[in-house]
């Protein structure tokens, strides 16, 4: 679920209330996910804490950052533990901005072939406590373990 904002859509984009974005994000996605990666095409897998569920992170590539599409952050089970994610797949190889909130967060290089991962999670020291079930999410997953967006 992602589409490509034009230059004058650059913050706060929101999904009407009811509508697909929001239902879609409330559930549970166990689905497997498919990349379109190859040659020159890459993807992205973004971990987030549970605080970030349905949150909406725009990238752009760095040579154009008002081109901007949108994942929301999901919630799915690598090795059967939660995960809150956003997949970002047929990517361009090539260095990309992410923002959240309208503001850039980070850049990544993403290359033709392969899957990169970022990690947005707060060390385990400094998460707050939470449910016994959100434990063990700390380890970088195979694309393999991923569940679907």
């Amino acid at each position: 679920m992602s589409h490509t904002h034009d230059p004058s859509h650059l913050s706060g984009h929101t999904h009407p209330p009811g509508g697909a974005g929001e239902s879609y994000a409330a559930r549970k996605h166990p689905e497997f996910v498919v990349l379109e990666i190859g040659e020159s095409l890459g993807a992205l897998i973004l971990h987030t804490d549970p605080d970030m569920h349905g949150v909406e992170i725009e990238i752009s590539p760095e040579h154009d950052r008002q081109r901007r599409s949108h994942k929301q952050v999901l919630e799915r089970s690598i090795n059967g533990s939660p995960a809150f994610t956003a997949v970002f797949d047929g990517l361009t190889a090539g260095t990309y901005t992410l923002w959240k909130h309208g503001h850039a967060c980070a850049q990544v290089t993403i290359a033709g072939g392969s899957v990169s991962q970022l990690d947005w999670r707060a060390p385990e020291h400094e998460r707050a406590p939470g449910p016994p079930e959100a434990a063990g999410v700390g380890s970088s997953p195979s694309p393999d373990a991923m569940g679907e967006a």
